[in-house]
């Protein structure tokens, strides 16, 4: 199964750089929350909407990591699912290693309001 993480830009890159990605969410770490944030294809506009738009109206670059939920499981971390917002939203409980992420794909708020990815 594929789920998402919303990145800034920058994270994923310095992520790159050591082989590991470790952020929760917007300025938060994994060692801060816990466990880093992801979607299910349905949800990430939405996610992105309700928590990144002033980030990103504020110039922060944004990118919309693909993962490959088999790959993290296979790397000895936990994926659970669990209640938020009244869904169930995916939550990786340790350091993404990079090498589970399939593609990286460019986001951004279109001029319509719209999170394109």
């Amino acid at each position: 199964m594929t789920i998402y993480h919303i990145a800034p830009r920058s994270s994923w890159d310095a992520a790159v750089a050591t082989g590991e990605y470790r952020v929760s969410t917007l300025e938060q770490s994994l060692d801060e929350v816990g466990f880093i944030h992801a979607s299910f294809a349905d949800q990430i506009a939405g996610t992105a909407d309700r928590f990144y738009r002033p980030a990103a109206e504020a110039g922060v670059r944004l990118c919309v990591l693909v993962i490959d939920e088999d790959s993290v499981r296979a790397a000895g971390t936990e994926i659970r699912e669990e209640a938020g917002n009244g869904q169930r939203f995916p939550h990786i409980y340790g350091p993404l290693a990079t090498d589970c992420v399939t593609e990286v794909r460019e986001a951004a708020f279109g001029a319509d309001g719209a999170f394109r990815y």
